[in-house]
């Protein structure tokens, strides 16, 4: 059994990797690279492996950095199947059909033709499957099972079992920050022989997740006494929701001002309708939320919340009065609608804009982070004046104490781990300290490498 490193190899995203054996070829994940562009220069080269000769095809979760060239996979000649969990499946159509306008215009820009078109999207749908937590699924020499990897609705970690030698390799995708709202845990796994596991945050330690609602409290009521906007970039998916879910909470006991909270973003409203669809599957939610729904509330519903889905819409809130909250995405500031709210807001000093999640090198959110004066947006140089705020408890990725106590049940079956999916400066330390605290041989692969398990 062989596995080779295509993606996420001493970078964040565009996860994809090929294992096989002289009889089956899979890939886990078939992410786009992103950076300061939507798309990365890259993607448009051909994949570096027999398209045509990939049995199957799994995928951990719904992000683009994930999913995002499965459509050009299928363009290419993949007709295999395509495999996840249901909800997955459901939130990858809406994200793979909004980032394709973006693909085209990055295309347009750089002179070249789309990756892939609508007709990809819709091709590579019709191969794919919707599979549940723990059902096995056989691919020639592998068995295939998900678990809950706790990061994002219907997220899994993907186990590989060779039958013919019974060896055991996870794929953890992203794993989860706990407790987390609407989400359950990550699951725990054990006799896993080698392990592909995430570092977007292996260097790092959370704000403590308790405390992020009283954290959120408090820079929703400094940014409404200085009655200015509260700018939110936000991913459409999870994060989005997760904040809805927590504000919910805060308006329905009184403690934050009845400010309007816009969410201005037709992908993220497409999204929650998912979400919806999907709130009383306890297979899914935490049991808080399951809870919630049975009494009949709404999970993302509350007094002066409004889903601005058009763009005639989306210009009113210019006109609404002072003090308001926008929630638009995208969540680096790399697109979207949030572009035009921090191109009319960020140089007034009473605006806040709220950091909630990964803002990653070259992206507009990571230098407005940074503390760049001026930043330029939509052609246009913008003075950076506002006041910031960060709530890294907010994160969907699990943090440096969670990455080990997720690993500590595997240390004794472990051969070895392979640390992806992270900026190096974040994968150095975090593998120096697998060595150090469980004795195991942690690797960093880079982009090409295949390795004999």
């Amino acid at each position: 059994m062989e596995i080779t490193f295509f993606g996420a190899s001493e970078e964040v995203t565009g996860s994809n990797y090929l294992l096989e054996t002289p009889n089956t070829k899979i890939l886990i994940d078939c992410g786009l690279l992103q950076g300061g562009r939507f798309v990365n220069p890259e993607n448009y080269e051909p994949f570096p492996f027999d398209v045509k000769g990939i049995d199957a095809t799994f995928i951990t979760h719904a992000h683009i950095d994930h999913t995002g060239k499965i459509p050009k996979l299928y363009k290419d000649g993949f007709r295999g199947r395509i495999y996840s969990t249901s909800p997955t499946k459901d939130f990858a159509e809406q994200l793979l059909v909004d980032s394709e306008h973006l693909l085209y215009r990055d295309a347009m820009e750089q002179g070249k033709p789309p990756i892939y078109d609508l007709n990809d999207i819709t091709g590579a749908l019709k191969l794919w499957q919707g599979v549940s937590y723990h059902e096995k699924i056989h691919v020639k020499d592998f068995e295939i099972e998900f678990f809950d990897a706790g990061h994002i609705l219907g997220s899994a970690v993907i186990v590989v079992t060779e039958k013919e030698t019974g060896k055991r390799i996870a794929f953890s995708g992203d794993l989860g920050n706990q407790p987390a709202p609407l989400v359950k845990d990550t699951e725990e796994l054990s006799d896993i022989d080698y392990l592909l596991v995430e570092s977007t945050y292996g260097d790092r330690i959370h704000d403590n997740p308790g405390t992020r609602r009283d954290r959120l409290e408090d820079v929703i009521e400094d940014a409404m006494r200085l009655n200015g906007v509260l700018l939110i970039p936000a991913f459409a998916m999870e994060r989005t929701q997760e904040l809805l879910y927590e504000m919910d909470e805060l308006v329905e006991n009184g403690r934050v001002p009845g400010a309007p909270v816009y969410v201005d973003s037709p992908l993220a409203i497409k999204l929650t309708a998912i979400y919806k669809k999907y709130s009383q599957d306890p297979m899914y939610f935490d049991d808080e939320a399951i809870e919630r729904a049975k009494t009949g509330m709404e999970l993302f519903d509350f007094p002066r919340l409004r889903f601005t889905l058009t763009t005639e819409q989306s210009k009113s809130i210019n006109d609404a009065p002072m003090p308001k909250i926008i929630i638009a995405g995208s969540g680096m500031s790399n697109g979207g609608r949030i572009l035009h709210h921090e191109l009319r807001y960020l140089s007034n000093p009473n605006t806040t804009i709220l950091f909630i999640g990964y803002q990653a090198r070259g992206t507009l959110g990571r230098a407005i982070l940074d503390g760049a004066p001026v930043v330029r947006i939509l052609g246009e140089e913008v003075p950076v004046r506002c006041k910031m705020a960060t709530i890294s408890g907010y994160s969907a990725h699990a943090d440096q104490p969670l990455l080990l106590k997720w690993i500590h049940p595997m240390r004794q079956s472990l051969k070895k781990v392979f640390i992806v999916h992270g900026d190096i400066d974040q994968m150095t330390p975090f593998a120096q300290k697998i060595r150090d605290e469980f004795a195991l041989d942690a690797v960093i692969p880079v982009k090409g490498m295949k390795v004999t398990l």
